[in-house]
């Protein structure tokens, strides 16, 4: 949500000219013969003039700087613009082994994370997946059209499997993919903020949203007692330009993530000062002279720029500018001094939030309260349009 994130854009003729992020659809099952219906999907219980975010991440391991300059930074820029709905999916979190003991704490802490970066509860609702029923109820009723063969396609689900020993994977994380569509697709989502490695899973659940309008929608929805229409809006990504990958800091070549081994490879939001320039100094690096972009034989050196290029606001132009005749022994420092005074202000505001005992808790559950009455409505249309008999509340 990893996960991150999530959701269906109509026909958008454009972003705004401001905007940061690259619009790219591009359906992963194509050829499969479901059409898209884009019209918006009917009984949306508070229709909003702004366009829908969801995204989210896992309660697992402590939120790094890949999460926070791949993710939740982006969402802070993204407020002001779009209404947004920001999980902590800690479901997800369930897909392989977990330590109960701390899954709990580590829901509490990415919440809490969330706000320190700055997500502003007046401008998004902030909720955990488990708080709100119809995330799993939606997986249930969209895996009876979702074809056996598509799940085998995920390549999250080859690499994690072969990890979890093949039969052993639980057949949770053969059926991912399912529930983090219906994390999208619940909320009638028009766009989600997704890393390139995500992609796969977005054009998954735009892929299940057109073969359900299409099983379920339309005509045939209307003739159940339906208002006809679309049942789901069509997700679209938003792609940041800059800071859509951060890598790790061992190799270069590979995400930064909380399941790789070592810790070294990673900068954690709440890593002390001594431990951001332990790391920084100790990351792996080349023996070319002075620095630069986009070199694909130096993708250490590229994975470095940007995150100093991020941290500072600055241009490529003007990193460039400033670093091209450096050594590693002169912008080490300099990066690490950049990182901890970053991340010092959301390392104390997070220490802040934790120590106000029920605000957290109020904030969690006002923004489950919110979730509800947009899910339940679209698990009610999908219910519907299926064919089960409705329950009378009158009686």
């Amino acid at each position: 949500m990893a996960h991150a994130t999530l959701s269906h854009s109509s026909r958008f003729s454009r972003l705004l000219s401001t905007s940061r992020f690259l619009r790219k659809p591009s359906p992963l099952f194509a050829g499969e013969g479901f059409r898209c219906c884009c019209s918006a999907a009917t009984d949306d219980t508070s229709p909003s003039p702004r366009k829908r975010v969801v995204s989210g991440v896992q309660p697992t391991g402590s939120i790094h700087l890949g999460n926070y300059l791949g993710a939740i930074k982006n969402w802070v820029t993204l407020q002001d613009t779009y209404e947004n709905f920001f999980i902590i999916v800690d479901l997800h979190a369930t897909t392989v082994p977990y330590d109960t003991r701390q899954l709990g704490k580590a829901t509490r802490d990415t919440a809490a994370l969330y706000l320190a970066c700055g997500v502003d509860i007046s401008k998004a609702s902030v909720f955990v997946q488990s708080h709100v029923c119809a995330h799993v109820e939606l997986k249930c009723l969209l895996s009876s059209s979702t074809p056996i063969g598509w799940l085998q396609k995920m390549t999250q689900f080859k690499e994690k499997s072969r990890k979890e020993g093949g039969e052993n994977a639980s057949v949770f994380l053969l059926t991912y993919p399912v529930l983090m569509a219906a994390d999208i697709l619940l909320y009638q989502t028009d766009f989600v903020p997704v890393g390139e490695d995500q992609k796969q899973h977005l054009e998954f659940a735009r892929s299940l949203a057109q073969r359900v309008n299409h099983l379920y929608g339309g005509r045939k929805w209307k003739k159940l007692g339906g208002r006809g229409g679309s049942l789901f809006k069509i997700p679209e990504p938003l792609i940041p330009q800059v800071g859509a990958r951060v890598m790790s800091l061992t190799d270069g070549l590979s995400k930064m993530s909380k399941s790789a081994p070592s810790d070294q490879s990673r900068i954690n939001l709440l890593d002390s000062k001594d431990l951001i320039a332990d790391k920084i100094k100790r990351c792996k690096t080349d023996s070319f002279a002075g620095l630069e972009f986009d070199n694909d034989e130096r993708p250490e050196c590229n994975n470095l720029l940007s995150i100093y290029q991020i941290v500072l606001g600055k241009t490529k132009e003007e990193v460039m500018e400033e670093c091209k005749d450096m050594s590693w022994g002169s912008f080490k420092p300099l990066l690490a001094d950049a990182l901890i005074e970053h991340l010092n202000p959301i390392q104390v505001r997070y220490h802040e939030i934790i120590a106000e005992t029920g605000y957290l808790d109020k904030i969690l559950s006002d923004g489950a309260d919110r979730a509800i009455d947009i899910a339940d409505a679209t698990v009610h249309n999908l219910r519907q349009a299926m064919g089960f008999y409705m329950r009378n509340s009158a009686n």
